[in-house]
């Protein structure tokens, strides 16, 4: 049976009428009518009542009808799901988190050629929960997120692996003052405790903060103000003079220039290293992604994880 009769009787119902039927579909009407008449051969019933000047459907060409509707419903829609998954294995698809969408991501798809560069990319830029749901769930290929060895990824290890991209560095950074100093030092004293804006526990970096400053919280001073999953948040708001932020040193690069207007808020014990990570399954992907894989291990190989600048 071709599916184009169910087209043709769905058409008739339509009209109840032969000729405007016809014209519908785009044929002659004999044509049209050889290939009503070549459905109701295939199922063996009347499916049109032509015995009196308007044509009607027959009972059995509504049972006909019915199923000539589920039946291309479903083939619509299978069309569709074939052509949503033809365009997902055509296409690179990243889960990261927001400091690295802006800041990391473009320059770094950009380095690895044009041969990348110019493959389809869908960017789902979330924060650090998300990301891992989204790699967990299979909605995304490959993870980019910020890295420190005491804090952990919520990635079962054994099917996930990672090759690191970069280094970078979390500040303590505070607007700055008259000369070069910031108007907040850490550590800070208990009569005169230093306000913080601070990453919030759905953030990568607030997890990496918690598990390398639990050690010295004891000696730090400080009175939380404001609390967010977003490092640009954080920014702004140090900008403003509003507290101290732990941010990453690839995201304030230029404000922290001797022109710039955020300053360093304290020593090298209050600093974080941490590395910029791309993460996929250990299971089969697409061949364009494997290829990306590929691509992207021997870019690190020749590259040793350098400093994330902007």
């Amino acid at each position: 049976m071709d599916t184009a009769w169910l087209l043709d009787l769905r058409a008739l119902a339509d009209t109840l009428n032969f000729s405007r039927a016809a014209e519908m579909r785009n044929i002659t009407q004999p044509a049209f009518g050889r290939r009503i008449k070549a459905l109701e051969e295939w199922s063996g019933s009347v499916l049109v009542d032509r015995s009196t000047h308007r044509i009607r459907i027959t009972p059995a060409g509504v049972i006909m009808l019915d199923a000539a509707n589920d039946v291309l419903q479903r083939i619509e829609r299978a069309t569709h799901d074939l052509s949503q998954e033809r365009s997902a294995t055509a296409t690179l698809t990243f889960a990261a988190t927001h400091a690295l969408s802006f800041t990391f991501f473009p320059g770094w798809v950009q380095s690895l050629g044009s041969s990348v560069s110019t493959a389809p990319i869908r960017l789902l830029s979330d924060n650090m929960n998300e990301c891992e749901k989204m790699m967990a769930e299979g909605r995304a290929q490959f993870l980019l997120c910020h890295f420190h060895p005491k804090s952990e990824i919520r990635l079962h290890e054994a099917d996930f692996e990672h090759v690191e991209l970069a280094s970078d560095l979390l500040l303590p950074v505070a607007q700055r003052g008259s000369g070069e100093a910031p108007i907040y030092k850490l550590p800070g004293t208990p009569s005169t405790p230093i306000p913080y804006v601070s990453f919030d526990e759905k953030s990568g970096m607030g997890r990496i903060l918690t598990a390398n400053l639990t050690n010295v919280e004891s000696e730090l001073h400080l009175t939380r103000v404001f609390t967010s999953h977003l490092a640009m948040v954080l920014k702004a708001l140090a900008l403003e003079g509003k507290g101290v932020a732990w941010i990453p040193r690839s995201l304030a690069f230029v404000e922290l220039e001797p022109e710039g207007r955020l300053a360093i808020a304290g020593d090298e014990q209050w600093m974080v290293p941490v590395k910029i990570v791309l993460i996929r399954s250990r299971s089969r992907m697409t061949e364009l992604a494997e290829k990306f894989w590929t691509t992207v291990e021997n870019a690190s190989r020749r590259k040793p994880a350098a400093a994330a600048r902007i």
